[in-house]
């Protein structure tokens, strides 16, 4: 799926980014929670005590073409797959932090629109 914007020229989305082979369970992950459009799990690469990414399931690059292309189902899908795993894990006392990063010069290495939720407990 290409974004086809010219605000937006890197939204390429390739089918072979690590998020994709996730959900296509060719590389396995510790899921938290799922939904029907969205999966959070466990990051690899923990920078604080509980570190969950969170994706829709679509084939979406970053948070710019996830909330133009995206329906209303698969974003409402999303933020309720966030609030029901900041449930899951009880992280509203003492708090998290959600964290987007969009585009290489935003800092995402990974090419599929993810939030990173980052607790300390």
């Amino acid at each position: 799926m290409t974004c086809c914007s010219e605000k937006c020229p890197n939204c390429n989305y390739d089918p072979n980014n690590v998020f994709a082979k996730i959900l296509r369970n060719e590389i396995p992950c510790k899921r938290v929670h799922e939904t029907e459009k969205s999966l959070a799990f466990h990051d690899v690469n923990p920078r604080a005590d509980v570190h969950v990414l969170i994706i829709p399931k679509g084939p979406y690059v970053n948070i710019y073409h996830f909330t133009r292309d995206a329906s209303s189902q698969e974003q409402s899908d999303f933020w309720r797959c966030v609030r029901e795993t900041t449930d899951k894990l009880e992280l509203l006392n003492p708090g998290f932090k959600i964290l987007v990063n969009t585009g290489p010069g935003g800092g995402q290495e990974v090419p599929h629109f993810h939030t990173h939720l980052l607790a300390n407990k």
